[in-house]
């Protein structure tokens, strides 16, 4: 198998990508390719400890999604080679950025693991983590730049939705707020609005009519909400190698993901379930316990759906893209999330 037959069979183990048109294989390997080149080239530092903890999540691998969903994107507008560069740069920006987000996540979560390596803030401390997040930041900030004044304006806007995202989460809803919608909002905020910046970028980038490029942004808006449901779901309702984590990691963590809180909002919850989603739950037996009422639950049942709800209004937007192999590529992970949790 060869490198790119590998890359592409990682994706579409990870985020159910289906492509059958060889030119566009092709043209997206080519294209992350050279994004990895330059996410390398980017965070290098004369600084050894600058340099290696910065390396760290970006030699550790990952989806990729956000730079993949760039260069898909960047298949709606022009093929020129200047588009071409615009868009790899974008690519390379956006991925920077969630992994800026992600060293900061680890400090907020105490992890210490993040893609199957040791996390920064457990290996040096919490301090070196939250810089070289900031450092990615600054480096996506100055990727950007050099795409015009309104990319600087979207990446300067995504940031703003990022964190307001994670403060609504780390605050929790309001007096008399729906805690339904609240998580459906910092959801929104801390997945979709990057995703649909991904989007954004690949589109007016490569020069796509202004209808696709809002169309793009949308898809990505809606699908990347999506992705986090589907996750809750898997956590609750899949095997372990299909989330790529154990079982129970929210109820461990006392995290109330969507299936949960559709529980907690029945008239009638399980009065035993409602007991143990009260707090984290650190006990192997009773996070079992939890599993296996929450697998037989309303709040279940009604993620799926909204889930479902998801998928298809991500497959309209696309509806307002020509009929090419990109637009077929994007809808298979629609299809995908779906069919993932089943």
């Amino acid at each position: 198998m060869s490198v790119r037959d590998g890359a592409i069979e990682e994706l579409r183990a990870s985020v159910g990508l289906q492509i059958d048109d060889e030119a566009l294989l092709t043209d997206l390997a080519s294209g992350l390719g050279s994004v990895e080149q330059l996410l390398r080239e980017v965070v290098r530092s004369d600084v050894a400890a600058v340099n290696e903890a910065a390396r760290h999540l970006v030699e550790a691998g990952g989806k990729r999604f956000r730079p993949l969903f760039t260069l898909l994107s960047g298949q709606f507008g022009s093929a020129g080679e200047d588009a071409r560069h615009g868009v790899i740069t974008a690519a390379a920006a956006v991925e920077l950025v969630h992994l800026a987000t992600l060293y900061h996540d680890d400090v907020m979560d105490e992890a210490t693991m993040r893609r199957g390596a040791e996390s920064v803030n457990a290996r040096w401390d919490n301090t070196v983590a939250i810089l070289t997040g900031d450092f990615l930041f600054a480096h996506a900030s100055r990727l950007v730049a050099d795409l015009g004044t309104d990319a600087a304006r979207i990446i300067a806007e995504t940031f703003g939705e990022l964190v307001t995202g994670q403060m609504r989460e780390t605050v929790g809803p309001g007096e008399g707020e729906d805690p339904i919608e609240h998580y459906l909002t910092v959801i929104g905020q801390k997945t979709g609005s990057l995703i649909a910046t991904s989007g954004r970028f690949g589109g007016m980038l490569s020069d796509a009519p202004a209808e696709h490029v809002e169309a793009l942004r949308r898809f990505g808006d809606i699908i990347g909400t999506a992705f986090q449901i589907s996750d809750d779901i898997i956590d609750i309702d899949s095997p372990s190698d299909e989330s790529g984590k154990s079982q129970g990691t929210d109820l461990r963590e006392g995290v109330k993901t969507l299936p949960m809180l559709y529980e907690l909002a029945e008239d009638r919850p399980d009065p035993r379930l409602a007991q143990l989603l009260s707090g984290p739950v650190t006990d192997d037996a009773e996070v079992a316990e939890a599993l296996t009422l929450l697998r037989s639950s309303r709040g279940l049942e009604r993620a799926r759906t909204t889930l479902s709800g998801y998928a298809q209004r991500a497959r309209t937007e696309l509806a307002a893209l020509p009929p090419t192999p990109a637009r077929d590529a994007c809808e298979s992970v629609a299809d995908y999330l779906v069919a993932r949790t089943h």
